[in-house]
């Protein structure tokens, strides 16, 4: 492969094509079904579908095959077929709905308009995971330009990853026979440690989330009159989470929930650890004087990737505080997220929160939790040689540095359910959520470099694993 070439080629394509329809795929507010249960009727998720869909038809290779799948009540998926030289299969993967809007975003930015700043593009769901769909079909054109031969590849676009791919596995199992059994999978729905390197995930947690709610009284009433007999929402929340994690420093006391961390996953860390060292911490927006949890970075890289932790992320039945009366609260609802070790068992991990939550309530409350969400994370199966050689290799082309392997504290559910799928597979799983960017928050952006780079990395991995299949 010609790098300079490759270079040029990718660079003049996301210029473009990629970049002024992707800053059209940022305007549509195509929620996730959790987040927009009516999306069928609001017609978001149908023209995005079609915006990415059209620009795929537009911009074909020879020989490709695109089909918009839609199972009975069931979100869409893209598939799209690309025969190659060989029988051998590629398998990208891709998402393209969204996380909701999220306050907090500056003045001049918002997160359904496109906004270019420099190298960054701002808007929801350009980093997380529109560009997928324009970069995993740019790189197989790249290889088209060069006449470079490639296995069979099979690019799947679904529509619910952030409602946690419940609708994926109804779609793996109906197109099994069309997908076949690749020996190669690519995501490129991960994160990067930072933009000078391609960074190759190893493993990803698992998630429980769910609602826990609190009733005590049947309507509010004057603060003056219930409190000091009426134990409040909060005092009984606080005694529930106190079941669940030290409030000193977050620490998990729910040892069910702790595994075993691989001798390579620690190893691994050690090695990342040198690599960042504090901006492990200090690329995270902290306000000043603010302190992470203590620890040191190698124990701060394993909090992330490898232990569990909790966020309480959402909250009803609080006034704004400008309409706050004295009112004892009646009751109050919290969205807990459980972050889980990738080898630890989100069913067993569900049952065990709820349990928790429920037995002996504080007071005889009415305590209820529900899980919205479940899903096991993923631990990456041992590299290929030719794979950690190809994967520097692109690093060094294209970044100007060596790969760094790294787990990931975020989830994607469908790397589980492939894993187990199809076991004898590589992976390549990958991303521009890099410093900053910001995925599910406010200002979230794309850093087009590195999507410029990752395009050109992802086309040298598909040619050497096509070279390493047909050595012999």
């Amino acid at each position: 492969m010609n790098v300079q070439e490759n270079a040029k080629f990718v660079d003049n394509f996301w210029d473009n094509s990629i970049l002024p329809t992707l800053m059209d795929y940022i305007r549509i507010p195509n929620k996730s079904p959790m987040f927009d249960p009516d999306w069928q009727q609001h017609g978001h998720m149908e023209k995005a579908v079609k915006l990415l869909s059209d620009w795929s038809q537009e911009n074909a290779v020879s020989g490709m095959k695109l089909e918009v799948v839609q199972l009975p009540d069931r979100t869409p998926v893209i598939f799209i077929e690309i025969p190659g030289d060989t029988d051998d299969t590629i398998l990208l993967y891709g998402h393209l709905d969204k996380q909701p809007e999220m306050r907090g975003w500056d003045a001049d930015l918002d997160p359904w308009k496109p906004v270019l700043k420099g190298d960054k593009l701002y808007g929801r769901g350009g980093a997380d995971d529109g560009y997928s769909t324009f970069a995993s079909l740019a790189a197989i054109k790249v290889l088209k330009q060069q006449n470079i031969p490639h296995a069979r590849c099979v690019i799947l676009i679904e529509a619910c990853e952030e409602s946690g791919s419940r609708d994926l596995p109804f779609y793996i199992e109906a197109l099994e026979n069309r997908i076949g059994n690749p020996s190669l999978i690519i995501c490129l729905d991960s994160g990067c440690v930072n933009y000078n390197q391609l960074c190759m995930t190893t493993s990803l947690r698992g998630l429980v989330g769910g609602i826990l709610t609190i009733n005590i009284l049947k309507q509010g009433v004057h603060s003056g009159m219930g409190s000091g007999i009426v134990p409040s929402c909060f005092m009984i929340l606080r005694q529930l989470l106190n079941r669940i994690e030290k409030e000193s420093n977050g620490e998990i006391l729910l040892r069910d929930l702790f595994v075993e961390i691989p001798s390579q996953r620690i190893e691994q860390a050690k090695q990342l650890a040198k690599t960042l060292g504090h901006d492990v911490y200090k690329d995270l927006p902290f306000q000043d004087g603010v302190k992470p949890i203590s620890g040191s970075t190698v124990d701060h890289i394993l909090n992330r990737t490898w232990r569990p932790a909790l966020s309480i992320i959402g909250a009803d039945g609080l006034p704004n505080t400008e309409n706050a009366g004295n009112v004892t609260i009646p009751s109050l609802k919290v969205k807990l997220s459980m972050r889980l070790a990738p080898i630890c068992d989100a069913n067993m991990a569900s049952h065990l929160l709820k349990k928790e939550l429920e037995k002996n309530p504080p007071f005889q409350a009415q305590v209820n939790f529900e899980v919205k969400e479940s899903s096991s994370g993923w631990n990456a199966p041992e590299e290929s040689p030719w794979l950690i050689e190809a994967a520097n290799q692109a690093s060094q082309n294209y970044f100007g540095a060596e790969a760094v392997y790294v787990g990931e504290g975020a989830s994607i559910p469908f790397m589980g359910m492939l894993g187990k799928k199809f076991p004898q597979a590589q992976f390549v799983i990958t991303g521009v959520l890099g410093p900053e960017s910001n995925a599910h928050g406010p200002n979230e952006f794309l850093h087009i470099p590195t999507g410029k780079r990752l395009t050109s990395c992802v086309a040298e991995i598909i040619a050497k694993h096509f070279r390493a299949k047909n050595s012999g």
